[in-house]
């Protein structure tokens, strides 16, 4: 499988977020996204993922099921955890996983003991702190097997504990020939990514921005 973005632009209102994308990521391939605020991260993700129109460019998954979009075979984790408060931790897990799954994966109680929260299932997800939510999110994608993982600030609000067991399930999916996408400001720990750089934001009238090319990282 591979995911390829060719010349990929986007625009938001009037302004010209970025364009000229292109890169290339394999199976058992990870992609992290750099640059600061506003270079146009987050849209990139959110333009695989099937959230935004791109103004120019194509993007193509090889080697996939050709009877559904790009979309259908990702997950995307983006800023907002989508939980419904009412519910309790494992029930979260159920309605996500009878909603998004082509092809099931982990069983709620495996999800939950990979993400630390097995001992919380009964719990009203209302009741999580910050890192708890975002625990319960990454569980979200173990529940349903998709190829491609669409991922923003995956770590944000994990303590230490977490960023170790967001570690492991990534090295996990990968290890079974996924691929992740990442934005990111912080280290994730993946052992030699690839990274597209993504440039400041221009000043008004300014020519869009442009990604650099795709290197390892350090």
């Amino acid at each position: 499988m591979r995911l390829k973005v060719t010349a990929l632009a986007c625009q938001r209102g009037h302004k010209a977020i970025f364009s000229g994308i292109g890169f290339s990521v394999g199976s058992g391939d990870a992609l992290l996204l750099l640059g600061p605020n506003g270079a146009g991260k987050s849209s990139l993700l959110r333009i695989i993922a099937g959230l935004l129109r791109p103004t120019a460019g194509q993007i193509v998954l090889e080697g996939a099921d050709q009877e559904r979009t790009i979309a259908e075979q990702a997950h995307y984790l983006g800023h907002q955890d989508a939980l419904k408060p009412s519910l309790s931790i494992a029930e979260n897990l159920r309605f996500w996983m009878q909603f998004l799954a082509a092809e099931p994966g982990l069983a709620p109680p495996e999800a939950l003991a990979a993400v630390g929260l097995v001992e919380l299932a009964d719990l009203p997800a209302g009741y999580l702190s910050a890192g708890q939510r975002r625990r319960l999110s990454l569980a979200r994608l173990l529940c349903a097997k998709r190829p491609i993982w669409l991922l923003d600030e995956p770590s944000s609000a994990l303590d230490a504990n977490g960023q170790e067991r967001l570690l492991s399930v990534m090295h996990a999916h990968l290890d079974e020939g996924g691929i992740i996408l990442a934005a990111t400001h912080a280290p994730l720990g993946l052992a030699q990514p690839q990274v597209l750089r993504l440039g400041p934001a221009e000043p008004a009238g300014a020519a869009p921005l442009t990604g650099t090319p795709l290197v390892p990282s350090p």
